[in-house]
């Protein structure tokens, strides 16, 4: 039996560009364009009547922004949004990093002109299959500020002295950590060590990015800078193309090869964490696809840090998370909104936990 072609509505404002990617789509015999729109309005509209399995979208349309389609698409009709957008323009790369923030699955670069015959098309048409096979969930940003606690639980954490966060987050990822940052007060005491997933032309600003959407300070981590010391808030960011370690007391950058196809890779920070700094580590593994952090966190369990994992139903893609929980590598599996609210508790000093 034939499986069912891929439907696919195009967001493009620029009638040239528009006409290469539907081109572009309907020329694979796995997928099918079903709708074009030129603007923001008409997007939302195709996208509510015709329900189509994956979007691409542009970021800078009339009418209304990309950010603000996939916000209203997210919160209203849920549907993978693969954003087509260029890396160069500065304004361009913050709306999409707003989009992955507001639940766009994945972001592909326009076409630079450079690319040999045929990769760049065959690029575009793997990521749109990719998005396709992605569950996605509801996502109103307007939530964020009332998940401190559900139902007012606490989770009870045993009096091992904390002194650093490590995560780990790829697809989805974005979404996910300004989810856990926003949560997270300007004076968090634990330093917090990040390695996420996101293609090179697009992880150049992330970190000043992310250090806008956060009360805590971010940036990318500097080779050879002390590792900061319990009561020093603020994140330290894998920067694009390096592995992130640790050793005597520092930050190393290695351009060592790829771990799991990745470089940074979540997996080299947490097994160096394992063997230098176990048990002060709190460690937390985001939704992604993959493996890569599973070990890692498995490594870190064993030499007695605290690890979380996100659960099924709050990730977008369950790949890494579930690679962890099936080694046996996560004390708590959590949904998303209890992540924060366990950081703030593990932050705690071990003789205020169960002052409660």
């Amino acid at each position: 039996m034939i499986p069912p072609k891929i439907r696919v509505l195009v967001v493009e404002d620029s009638v040239t560009a528009r006409k290469h990617l539907v081109s572009v789509l309907n020329a694979d015999p796995g997928l099918a364009v079903i709708g074009e729109a030129e603007d923001g309005k008409r997007a939302i509209e195709l996208c509510r009547s015709l329900r189509p399995d994956v979007v691409t979208l542009d970021m800078m349309l009339p009418l209304l922004s990309g950010v603000g389609v996939t916000e209203y698409i997210m919160a209203y009709c849920p549907t993978p949004i693969l954003v087509v957008s260029s890396s160069v323009n500065r304004g361009e790369l913050y709306k999409t990093y707003d989009a992955l923030a507001a639940g766009a699955v994945d972001v592909f670069e326009k076409p630079s002109g450079r690319d040999p015959d045929g990769v760049w098309e065959r690029g575009l048409v793997a990521a749109v299959k990719i998005a396709s096979r992605i569950h996605v969930i509801t996502h109103v940003r307007g939530k964020l500020a009332s998940l401190n606690h559900v139902n007012g639980a606490h989770i009870a954490i045993p009096g091992t002295p904390r002194s650093l966060i490590a995560i780990g987050a790829s697809t989805g990822g974005p979404a996910a950590i300004v989810d856990i940052l926003r949560e997270l007060p300007g004076n968090f005491p634990l330093p917090i060590l990040l390695v996420i997933h996101i293609g090179e032309p697009f992880s150049s600003a992330f970190a000043e990015w992310l250090d806008g959407q956060s009360k805590l300070r971010v940036r990318y981590a500097r080779d050879g800078e002390a590792i900061p010391p319990r009561g020093t808030p603020g994140v330290l960011m894998a920067p694009p193309g390096s592995h992130l370690v640790t050793a005597h007391g520092h930050l190393c950058l290695k351009n060592s090869a790829e771990r799991n196809s990745c470089r940074p890779s979540i997996d080299v920070l947490f097994e160096t964490l394992a063997r230098h700094h176990g048990a002060e580590t709190v460690a937390c593994l985001l939704t992604g696809m993959g493996k890569d952090g599973a070990a890692g966190l498995l490594a870190l369990r064993r030499a007695g840090a605290l690890t979380l994992a996100q659960d099924e139903a709050s990730s977008v893609i369950f790949g890494m998370p579930r690679e962890a929980i099936e080694m046996g590598a996560a004390d708590r599996v959590l949904p998303l909104d209890q992540i924060a609210p366990t950081l703030l508790d593990a932050a705690r000093e071990p003789e205020l936990r169960g002052a409660r």
